[in-house]
């Protein structure tokens, strides 16, 4: 029977041809864009999955009230004293602690040498803790010799090519030789650890952030004993900190908590002064909604078009009915279509899965796992195909499955306003999904655009970022400063501690306006040229200037927001009061000027109170070159004066405007992806309803016929044929924009500086839902008008 049923299925595919590709593309599409939606989903949901001991392996963070509202932030980074501490406290609970120590330092081999910006210091059972897996070397041992360091594959293959590298010596910051004693493998892109070589903390024990508590630098993880709670260890952290901070506390009057992180919640949760890779859950949620909505439009398609269908086979039904089949047998037989129709269109999108998949890893910047070993994959192709069979197949099957055997062998079979409201509900509802994604896309792309070109209150066009952090040009940075502006490419040249749009620290401060107090501050250190290159406007007070010799140890500016932070009505008064750094070097210095709020950090923050401190704590250059000269002249200038401040060192800039994009990097990628995937939910959509009109077009060709005899147009028949199609559209358009409008705001609430969504936003859309739909419906309308009514007429 189920043979017959099959074979039933391909002959009605065959003599439908016009519906079954319709069908057959649009569920095809809509799994393609599932199993594409889903290995993204699966792979974010993944991290850090694969390390054996991951359930009882923990981050450790500190817990602080960074910005006084009372909420305890974590922060991510401590000193490495912890370790040994905790680990000496409290040996019953911790089976391992190890630090990592984010670095990027020059390597150098045979004289070439390469900033490396994913270098690991750790522990020597760094590789006993998490999982990576070594390719030569033993796991246990690997890392014993503190003059040792692990390379990646692609590392090893970068300096020694075809050589063996085990053995060899590379040199690191010019000054320690490292011995290769082992090669890992490429770390998994679903790790949020990322590393190229591993080195031996041992060798940097003299870091004042390694050896000292206040400080901090790098991160803690430890696996705790298999029956131990992280509860219990947690309350005794308390009495830990009271013991080894007691005294800090009570000098700084600050106070700071201990907390556990657990090792699979570090990708989605970023913390403060967090530098590893996150994710973000309503990205997966979003984008497992799309998938639905996808999959239920294919479904829809399907529907509708069986549904309409439904009096062509009547005949068919009565037939059966009078030789004796079943209402059961014949609902089996129109859902085993369904499931046939799903099955070869599963089978189709997993071929043009394939195809798609380099420009997807391309896309998403990261390759996926090979999905054809994958059996999640195979297990989740098999649900869509049930849920298909079952959705898609279940209201046509029981509607033709219910005719009387009577009435469709007479031809007389009317499904009646039922039917007809049925079908015109799934338009409703295809176009409702339609309209709310055009909404998105373009609230979505308004606002990223808006993050892109929105005035930053400085000035990042033509700004060059060139790091000066390495050892080299650490002694000679102030000399290169005077080359380069001696340049006359070159308006201006700054040194900073941090960048618009990078890292700034943050110290604790005492101030004149808040006696007793001690507040945390963004702190930038800076040379007297920060305004003048960033081009920031000076509110009230004066700029930092080496004509004032006291400005060096006894003046500071701040932004507009610390002024009123502080408690000044303007920021003429904020002028001559004093701030005092107690972290820094303890100076009181009187407040000379105050800058106009520009955007220090990601426009998704609030602009926060910030101090600019010429003290020399200098990372960065910010180079502003003069508009009218050739750029390349002027960096290869420049490159040849780096290289005479730090031989040996690769010469490596960006700009500020990249810099700064680099903060939405994610969010533009995910705008891209969404528009993509809402595109195809649309096209989905129209080719439904463009099989709806074809299907209405041949049932009333007579009628067309009739009407152009008795002097109808062109234009007459084709508003006949589409207004009936369209009505649907325009009820979905106009549900889709309150709930669009809604939907969008919540969106927008993740930015604190956005966009008001505007009026024409919503029109537009639903002006481009209705044009769409029209341009898909007219198409078979005029096609039909213009048919010859003799033809048409004798068409049964």
């Amino acid at each position: 029977m189920l043979k017959n049923y099959l074979s039933l299925a391909f002959k009605i595919l065959k003599k439908q041809k016009v519906f079954s590709l319709i069908n057959v593309f649009g569920l095809t599409v809509g799994i393609t864009c599932c199993l594409m939606i889903f290995l993204f989903i699966r792979h974010e949901t993944s991290y850090d999955n694969f390390h054996t001991n991951g359930k009882d392996i923990y981050r450790v963070v500190r817990q602080a009230d960074l910005n006084g509202s009372g909420s305890v932030d974590d922060i991510a980074y401590l000193a490495g004293a912890y370790s040994i501490a905790l680990r000496n406290e409290y040996p019953d609970m911790i089976k391992k602690a190890v630090r990592v120590m984010p670095e990027n330092d020059l390597f150098t081999y045979n004289h070439i040498g390469y900033n490396e910006r994913n270098v690991l210091v750790t522990d020597r059972d760094f590789f006993e803790l998490f999982d990576f897996p070594l390719i030569r070397g033993d796991r246990q041992t690997v890392l014993n010799e503190p003059r040792s360091i692990v390379l990646t594959a692609s590392s090893a293959k970068k300096y020694f090519g075809n050589e063996d590298p085990i053995g060899k010596t590379v040199q690191m910051n010019k000054d320690l030789l490292l011995k290769v004693t082992g090669i890992a493998k490429d770390p998994p892109s679903n790790s949020h650890l990322y590393f190229d070589m591993i080195v031996p903390i041992k060798n940097f024990m003299y870091y004042d952030s390694i050896q000292n508590f206040p400080s901090n630098s790098l991160f803690v993880y430890l696996q705790l004993n298999p029956n131990v709670k992280p509860e219990q260890l947690t309350s005794r952290f308390p009495q830990f900190m009271d013991k080894y901070m007691g005294k800090y506390f009570a000098e700084s009057g600050f106070k700071l908590g201990l907390g556990l992180e657990p090792l699979k919640d570090i990708y989605f949760k970023p913390l403060q002064f967090d530098n590893v890779k996150h994710g973000n859950k309503k990205v997966i949620y979003i984008f497992m909604s799309i998938a639905v909505l996808i999959l239920v439009i294919a479904c829809m398609n399907f529907m509708n078009l069986a549904t309409a269908r439904a009096t062509d086979r009547s005949k068919e039904v009565g037939l059966r009915k009078v030789l004796g089949a079943l209402r059961t047998q014949l609902t089996l037989q129109f859902l085993l279509e369904a499931f046939f129709y799903a099955s070869l269109s599963a089978l189709l999108a997993l071929g043009l899965l394939q195809l798609l998949m380099p420009a997807y890893t391309r896309l998403l910047g990261y390759a996926l796992p090979s999905f054809w070993k994958d059996p999640a994959l195979y297990a989740f192709l098999i649900s869509i195909i049930i849920v298909i069979g079952f959705l898609a197949g279940a209201y046509p099957a029981l509607l033709l499955s219910s005719f009387s055997p009577i009435q469709a062998l007479k031809g007389k079979m009317n499904i009646g306003n039922q039917g007809a409201f049925f079908r015109k509900a799934l338009v409703v509802f295809q176009f409702v999904i339609s309209v709310l994604l055009i909404i998105s896309i373009t609230i979505i792309s308004t606002q990223m655009s808006y993050v892109r070109n929105t005035d930053l209150g400085f000035n990042k066009e033509r700004s060059m970022l060139v790091r000066i952090d390495n050892n080299d040009i650490g002694k000679t940075r102030v000399q290169f400063k005077n080359s380069v502006e001696n340049d006359p490419a070159v308006i201006s040249v700054s040194l900073m501690s941090g960048e618009p749009g990078g890292f700034h620290d943050m110290y604790m401060f005492e101030a004149e306006a808040k006696p007793g107090q001690k507040i945390l501050i963004n702190t930038e250190f800076a040379d007297f040229e920060f305004v003048k290159a960033l081009g920031i406007k000076m509110l009230a007070g004066r700029d930092l200037s080496a004509s004032f010799p006291t400005d060096s140890a006894g003046s500071v500016l701040i932004n507009h927001t610390a002024a009123t932070f502080l408690g000044y009505n303007n920021p003429e008064q904020a002028l001559g009061k004093w701030v005092r750094n107690i972290q820094g070097d303890g100076l009181q210095r009187r407040i000379v000027g105050v800058v106009e709020d520009f955007h220090f950090s990601s426009l998704k923050e609030k602009i926060g109170p910030m101090v600019i401190s010429p003290r020399q704590d200098w990372r960065v250059a910010v180079i502003r070159l003069r508009p009218g000269n050739h750029l390349q002249t002027a960096i290869n200038n420049i490159k040849n004066q780096y290289a005479s401040a730090a031989p040996g060192y690769p010469f490596e800039y960006n700009f500020l405007d990249e810099q700064f994009n680099q903060l939405y990097k994610d969010d533009m990628k995910q705008d891209k992806i969404l528009s993509i995937f809402s595109g195809i939910a649309i096209l989905i959509a129209c080719v439904g309803l463009f099989g709806l009109a074809s299907y209405t077009a041949v049932k009333r060709t007579k009628e067309i016929g009739v009407r152009k005899v008795l002097g109808s147009s062109v234009q007459n028949i084709v508003v006949l044929l589409s207004k009936d199609l369209l009505k649907p559209v325009l009820l979905g358009t106009l549900i889709a924009v309150p709930i669009g409008y809604y939907a969008m705001n919540v969106w927008l609430q993740g930015f604190i500086y956005r966009i008001i969504p505007q009026w024409w936003m919503f029109a537009g859309a639903a002006l481009a839902a209705i044009l769409i739909a029209l341009i898909t419906v007219s198409f078979q309308a005029v096609k039909a008008a213009l048919a010859n009514p003799v033809k048409s007429i004798r068409t049964e």
